[in-house]
């Protein structure tokens, strides 16, 4: 029996699989569509107005992604990317309105050691960057990778920073705080390492859990993942809109249950 499925792909032109996953996940988020939308009538020439255009024909059915590849300054659409590299992009490219959706703010307070002075930076960030640490069960856990992200760092040794008070290099202390919680938080899991001249990807399990507190609780509606190697591979998204409990896979032109 066919599937009743009201969603619609995007095309492939190429290896252009990474962008159309990102573009799916960014579609089904209601607040920036609806935000992107807002803005497209202000501008001519912002991704905004072409973002606009393919979703609007993204309701009704697959859609090309010409223009949007174009706005982006992707000239080799057989060549594969990294979704976070263009996800990253088309937020640094829409209006201020569309990317504060995932805009939340780090507080880094540096403390020197030796005279207990403190400096605070506010840093912004679309995306968490999260390591994948060692487990005695070898799975790998969002959760904990969100408290390692956010635990305190020593500096001692060779690695001292220098204290403008002091003058000097010093043992400095490196707190992280999520100072501002972004509406719609996006996590990166950094399975790509650089060992001995190249890349490799870490491919252990990982625990994705429905919500997570820190301490704002979020729920999972998304994921974009990577089957392959850095060379080459192939990106989907998985996808539960709002207001439905199904989920269904964006597999470039094709979306099923």
């Amino acid at each position: 029996m066919k599937q009743d499925i009201k969603y619609h792909g995007l095309k492939n032109q190429g290896a252009t699989c990474y962008l159309n996953s990102v573009l799916q996940v960014l579609f089904m988020t209601t607040e920036f569509r609806e935000a992107v939308e807002r803005c497209s009538k202000h501008s001519e020439d912002a991704l905004d107005v072409h973002l606009h255009t393919l979703f609007e024909s993204l309701k009704k059915k697959t859609s090309e992604t010409t223009e949007v590849t174009r706005t982006l300054g992707i000239e080799k659409v057989i060549e594969q990317h990294d979704a976070g590299q263009y996800f990253e992009k088309i937020l640094s490219l829409v209006s201020d309105e569309a990317s504060k959706i995932f805009e939340g703010h780090l507080i880094h307070r540096t403390i020197c050691c030796k005279c207990d002075s403190e400096t605070e930076d506010d840093v912004p960030f679309w995306f968490l960057s999260l390591p994948l640490m060692d487990s005695s069960d070898k799975h790998y856990s969002v959760e904990d990778g969100i408290q390692e992200f956010l635990k305190d760092a020593e500096f001692d040794g060779d690695d001292q920073l220098y204290c403008e008070n002091c003058d000097d290099k010093c043992d400095t202390t490196v707190k992280y705080e999520l100072r501002h919680h972004p509406e719609v938080l996006m996590l990166l899991l950094k399975r790509f390492e650089y060992h001995y001249m190249s890349y490799t990807k870490d491919s252990r399990a990982v625990d994705v859990y429905y919500t997570i507190n820190i301490p704002e609780t979020y729920e999972l509606y998304a994921l974009v993942e990577h089957f392959g190697t850095l060379k080459g591979g192939h990106y989907k998204a998985k996808i539960k809109p709002q207001h439905e409990d199904r989920w269904y896979e964006f597999n470039d032109s094709s979306v099923t249950l």
